[in-house]
């Protein structure tokens, strides 16, 4: 029996797949803008090609923002601790006893629900993590209007397709509309 290679992770391909970080920050790149569509199709080819890159820098944002709002932090560790004891790393045959009472499990998932829904949106976690996620996508879409992108790199993902594009969904239904037309006109004919 031959051996299988093991697939490659998801995270691995993903990071395989960052671009050079002098490249991002690339000054001679960057030039004014001529009109808002100039801007969307900027931001949709750098988004394309950048895509790592940008996360990495709104998951920089994010940690930068928790680890200057220590009780927040604290709050969202604690958070996460209790789902991964209460409900994730907990044998599922076993049921939960707090206060001397038996909880299901879906109790016990109503309870987290409750729970994060409390701590993200009526203390400060939520409005942390909220304005740092606005401020890191900020960062990126001034970044991705005001970087000129490069014939170099369009040219390859030409050619690996148009998957990747923020707006793929708009040309698969032009494609399939003008490859049905033929079709029935064919159909109407015979």
């Amino acid at each position: 029996m031959a051996s299988a290679t093991p697939p490659i992770l998801p995270i691995k391909d993903g990071f395989s797949q960052r671009r050079p970080w002098a490249e991002l920050v690339d000054r001679s790149a960057f030039a004014k803008l001529d009109s808002i569509s100039d801007a969307t199709t900027r931001l949709c080819k750098n988004y394309s090609y950048f895509r790592v890159n940008y996360l990495a820098v709104i998951a920089a944002v994010l940690a930068f923002s928790l680890l200057s709002h220590p009780f927040s932090l604290i709050t969202l560790a604690a958070l996460f601790a209790a789902w991964g004891f209460l409900y994730l790393f907990k044998p599922s045959d076993q049921p939960l006893f707090l206060f001397s009472r038996e909880f299901s499990n879906k109790e016990t998932l109503g309870l987290l629900v409750v729970f994060s829904v409390f701590v993200i949106f009526l203390t400060s976690v939520g409005s942390v993590i909220m304005s740092a996620l606005v401020v890191g996508l900020a960062i990126v879409a001034v970044h991705g209007a005001f970087r000129v992108p490069e014939d170099l790199f369009l040219d390859d993902q030409d050619s690996a397709g148009a998957s990747n594009s923020l707006l793929t969904f708009l040309g698969a239904t032009t494609n399939n509309a003008a490859a049905s037309a033929p079709a029935a006109s064919v159909a109407n004919r015979v």
